[in-house]
C-alpha cells in the first residue's frame, strides 16, 4: 500500500485535540473522514504530535496508506475538499517509503507560544493568543528560560497524566523574542527538542510569565526545575496560544 505524508495545519478552536475520541470532534476523526470519502474503509492515520484540545497546528505531520497509487497533489486536494468547512488544510502531500512514519521517524518538533499584551479584548486574534493586560520583562523571561536548556528531568513541568515513560527530556531552544503583532505587541516563545512531555511546553510558558511579571526572579525556575515536584511549577497556560509549528526528519520530507 503507497504511504503518503501530511503536512497538515489547522485551527485547533472546534476539536477536542489531536487525537481521535468518540464522541468528540478531532483533527485526527475529521482527516480520517475525509480519507474515508476517497477509499470507503476504516483508516487510521499517524501524526508526530498530539495536540491538546484548542493547540492549533501549522506543521503537524501526519501518514496515510492508500490503496490507490494517488498522485500527491491530487491526494490532498481532494482531502481538501472533503475537509470543508472544517478549519483543517493539507498544505502539502509527498508519497514516501513503507516504512516512514511521521512519529517514529521524526527527530525534532518545533512549538510556538503567541502571548498578546493588551488591554482591550482581542477580536482577530481571539482563540489564537494568550492575552494578558500587562507588560512582560523579556530579558528576565529569557534567563529563566535558559536554565530549562539541556538535559534535565522535567517532572515539574509534566503534566500528572502524562503517559511518558521517562521525565527526562533534553531541550534544545527556548527562545523568547518580541514581535510587534497585527493586534498589539506579542511575546513569542519559541520551543525546540526532540519530542516533549504532556503540558510541558504550557508549563514553561506560564511559569516564565511570572518571571517576566515580577512575581517570580528567573532563578526560581532553575529552584522549580530542581524540585522535581509538580507543585513547585507555575501556572499552566492555555492552550489556544500554542501551535506545533514544525517536526523535523532525517531528511527533509517537503519542498518547504
Amino acid at each position: 500500500m503507497p504511504r503518503y505524508a501530511l503536512k497538515v495545519e489547522y485551527h485547533g478552536a472546534p476539536f477536542a485535540g489531536w487525537q481521535r475520541q468518540k464522541d468528540l470532534p478531532s483533527v485526527q476523526g475529521a482527516i480520517e473522514d475525509a480519507l474515508a470519502k476517497l477509499e470507503p474503509r476504516a483508516h487510521t492515520i499517524a501524526a508526530a504530535g498530539r495536540t491538546d484540545t484548542g493547540v492549533h497546528g501549522l506543521g503537524q505531520v501526519a501518514h496515510c496508506d492508500m490503496v490507490k497509487d494517488w498522485d500527491p497533489f491530487r491526494l490532498s486536494e481532494a482531502l481538501n475538499f472533503h475537509l470543508k468547512p472544517a478549519p483543517v488544510a493539507i498544505v502539502d502531500c509527498v508519497q514516501v517509503a513503507e516504512d516512514w512514519h511521521a512519529r517514529f521517524s521524526a527527530i525534532e518538533r518545533q512549538y510556538l507560544f503567541r502571548i498578546l499584551m493588551r488591554r482591550a479584548p482581542a477580536t482577530h486574534d481571539a482563540g489564537q493568543v494568550w492575552q494578558i493586560n500587562h507588560q512582560l520583562d523579556l530579558d528576565a523571561m529569557q534567563d529563566g528560560a535558559n536554565h530549562l536548556l539541556g538535559l534535565h528531568d522535567f517532572t515539574t513541568f509534566r503534566s500528572s497524566i502524562c503517559q511518558a515513560q521517562s521525565p527526562v527530556k533534553t531541550l534544545d531552544e527556548l527562545r523568547v523574542e518580541a514581535v510587534h503583532g497585527m493586534s498589539g505587541p506579542e511575546v513569542h516563545f519559541h520551543v525546540r527538542a526532540r519530542s516533549f512531555l504532556h503540558n510541558q511546553v504550557r508549563s514553561f510558558v506560564g511559569t516564565l510569565e511570572r518571571v517576566g511579571a515580577g512575581a517570580w526572579d528567573p532563578v526560581d525556575v532553575r529552584t522549580a526545575l530542581e524540585a522535581c515536584d509538580r507543585a513547585a511549577c507555575g501556572p499552566v497556560c492555555p492552550g489556544h496560544g500554542l501551535y506545533l509549528a514544525r517536526v523535523g526528519y532525517p531528511e527533509p520530507v517537503f519542498a518547504q
